[in-house]
């Protein structure tokens, strides 16, 4: 962006009304005194940008039509004096009382006639013809007065968008009038939904039922495509507003929380310029390698794997690099969450981020509140208000990142598998969960449960991942020179021609990797007819027509003649398809009395490419030998555990390294090729060994 203090964005949310002197007046004089101390105290850290604004409807609007604009005028003029940009956000995602109070009609309903309760955020029904009449007003107010002020970069609509699936009156009739346009008449939904069980078949559309108590997984899978089209459109309607008023160097954004139940963040991006998210991750001995546990956990992950996810989602979305809007500053979450980084797990983790994509990385927030539900998250001051470690810490960041800034501002993150990604089967699959939780219960997560592992493996082989939703598919022969390995597991929901571009890609020459329940259902979660894996099993050599759930991990071993190498430990869990060769070979097979008559994993050559089969969610152990079989040999993968590196291409064709080690110990990484340390500004001939100390990291260019 042309008018961008930096080419990499750093800096905090910041919220001066917050601040204790803003409540006895946030204009007066201890409250500007404040202002200023914190202003000078970012500029000192190397901050580019501060967001502000998105939290303070009632600020904004204290009473029904009476705004109070003038307060956030100091803020921004003072961060212009100090080169700061501003990313103004808008407030929509939490109303005022006064609101809630004049018009209840808008509150939201978790089921049908269940209103949310007022007293928290996000509560209510965004369709409302009211809501959107109160949005649109204070939006355009705060937009006229504040989209021309210099300091202003860009803008965020609204907040972290679908935490709630509407049961509203409004909704549900806007539901039925989507479907009779989508199907046309009942009969033809009768048909397609498969009504006829249990006498669900519908004589008028008066007749579908409210969607609180429905067991149809067809009904479901339409419920919820529709609930994330109510996001996209009040984004899109939303930044829309906001492109009237918007010059043209400034974006227009939200930030995403990705496991938000009713948003679909590649429909939600197309409506915005640039992507922008908040990953949240576990620090401290969470981001240790090697690690054996750890995954995603809502919100927020554990591991160091998952932090790498977290990013790939974010570009993955645009195919395009992306804005991190808010990050771990301190604890995060709860007051018994209190895991504050390591020294050094900052800049780790603010370079991982850069190193997949991220042009800003801002924390959540600049200080941590002294009232309020969110009490205990720890921003970049402490309670006291006095700099402390943190400040130190990202003060570091913030000066390497400005230095470095001008070498990455057009890099692109390379990647040496593709992981494709369906929103349809994490539907459909938290609808009609596969795999079991420890407790036998549903595991709603059945989709990543699936699609994480085999990501998670190709990371511990040392491997970068390229997230690809599917209707961003191109030309097979294309994607498959771009992209030689791609991983297609869990795509339970998909149409023929999605199965059949599958097996277009493998004959063009790619090496297509094919994991639990893909080409199990149709575009409707109707189980397909032929045996599986759906119009792939002819390509891939295998097929089968019975599955399990394991109740426990079934050690794997390689075959003879296989060329994976399986270490002793590696193991099947959670599934099994009862996978059957024709054509194929076994790659693994279980060690076990019954699957032992089953292959756990196979493959097959497939016209100029080849397609491998992985019957089961492989344990780390077996996934990251997968991988290192599947991926060419590369100079630059690191041998030592705690060690990753990760690369990308400037657009003159220059190669950056980011060089990390997630552990105490110091580490030497032998250098395949002469490189220049961007931020030591040393010189480094191939062969040499970098040192690289606790929780460190080093960023290189090829020279």
């Amino acid at each position: 962006m042309d008018n961008w203090p930096n080419p990499i964005l750093f800096g905090a949310a910041y919220y001066h009304e917050y601040q204790p002197e803003a409540q006895h007046g946030i204009l007066s004089g201890p409250a500007r005194d404040r202002l200023a101390t914190d202003l000078d105290l970012m500029a000192e850290a190397g901050f580019s940008v501060i967001r502000v604004g998105e939290s303070v409807w009632s600020t904004w609007e204290p009473e029904d039509g009476r705004f109070d604009l003038e307060w956030l005028a100091p803020v921004l003029d003072g961060a212009r004096e100090r080169g700061i940009g501003v990313v103004l956000g808008t407030p929509t995602y939490a109303v005022p009382p006064w609101l809630a109070r004049r018009y209840p009609e808008i509150a939201g309903e978790h089921r049908t006639g269940e209103r949310i309760g007022w007293g928290a955020r996000q509560e209510v029904d965004y369709t409302h013809a009211a809501f959107k009449f109160h949005a649109e007003r204070v939006v355009r107010q705060i937009l006229a007065r504040y989209a021309d002020h210099p300091a202003v970069i860009g803008f965020q609509v609204d907040n972290e968008p679908g935490l709630q699936l509407f049961h509203n009156e409004g909704v549900f009739q806007r539901f039925v009038d989507h479907l009779r346009h989508a199907y046309g008449d009942v009969e033809t939904l009768n048909r397609e939904w498969g009504l006829v069980y249990w006498s669900h078949r519908i004589s008028t559309w008066a007749d579908l039922w409210r969607p609180d108590g429905n067991a149809q997984p067809q009904y479901a899978l339409a419920w919820r495509r529709f609930q994330n089209e109510l996001t996209t459109e009040f984004i899109g309607w939303q930044a829309d507003i906001a492109r009237e008023y918007a010059r043209e160097d400034q974006f227009v954004t939200t930030c995403i929380s990705y496991p938000r139940p009713a948003v679909d963040d590649r429909a939600v991006a197309e409506r915005l310029d640039v992507t922008a998210g908040n990953p949240y991750y576990r620090m401290q001995d969470a981001l240790a390698l090697p690690k054996d546990d750890g995954g995603a956990e809502d919100w927020m992950t554990e591991g160091t794997w998952a932090l790498y996810h977290s990013a790939d989602r974010l570009f993955s979305s645009k195919q395009a690099p992306f804005l991190v809007t808010e990050t771990n500053a301190q604890a995060i979450g709860t007051p018994w969450n209190n895991e504050p980084a390591y020294d050094g797990q900052w800049r780790q983790a603010g370079w991982a981020l850069v190193s997949r994509g991220a042009r800003m990385i801002e924390y959540w927030h600049w200080h941590t509140l002294h009232f309020g539900a969110e009490t205990y998250w720890g921003g970049v001051l402490p309670h006291s208000r006095e700099p402390g470690r943190t400040y130190r810490e990202l003060a570091v960041l913030g000066g390497e990142l400005r230095k470095a800034g001008e070498l990455l501002a057009d890099m692109v993150p390379d990647a040496d598998v593709a992981v494709l990604y369906s929103k349809a089967s994490q539907w459909g699959l938290a609808t009609h969960p596969q795999l079991a939780l420890g407790d036998r219960g549903a595991d709603r997560r059945s989709y990543e449960s699936i699609v994480d592992p085999f990501y998670r493996g190709a990371f511990d082989a040392g491997l970068q991942a390229r997230i690809v939703h599917v209707e961003q598919l191109d030309a097979p022969e294309a994607f498959a020179k771009r992209h030689p390995v791609l991983v297609a597991a869990g795509l339970y929901i998909a149409d023929d021609a999605t199965l059949d571009w599958l097996g277009a890609y493998a004959e063009a020459g790619g090496h297509l990797v094919v994991g639990p329940r893909t080409g199990y259902g149709d575009e409707e979660a109707r189980a397909r007819l032929e045996v599986k894996p759906g119009r792939l099993a002819e390509a891939a050599g295998a097929w089968y027509d019975e599955f399990a759930n394991l109740a426990s991990r079934v050690p794997v071993r390689g075959v003879d003649g296989s060329p994976l190498d399986l270490p002793e430990d590696a193991a099947a869990t959670r599934w099994a398809d009862g996978l059957l060769l024709d054509g194929a070979e076994a790659l693994a097979e279980y060690v076990h009395p019954h699957y032992g008559k089953f292959a756990a994993a196979s493959t097959k050559a497939h016209g100029k490419g080849r397609v491998t089969y992985v019957g089961t969610v492989p344990d780390p152990a077996f996934a990251k030998a997968l991988f290192g079989w599947v991926a060419p040999e590369d100079a630059w993968r690191p041998a030592h555990a705690s060690v990753t590196a990760t690369s990308g291409r400037t657009g003159d064709g220059r190669t950056v390294r980011f060089v990390h080690n997630w552990s105490w110990d110091e580490v030497d990484f032998e250098l395949p090729s002469a490189v220049r340390d961007v931020l030591g500004d040393a010189s480094y001939a191939a062969g040499e060994r970098l040192r690289l100390g606790a929780w460190d990291v080093r960023v290189l260019v090829e020279e």
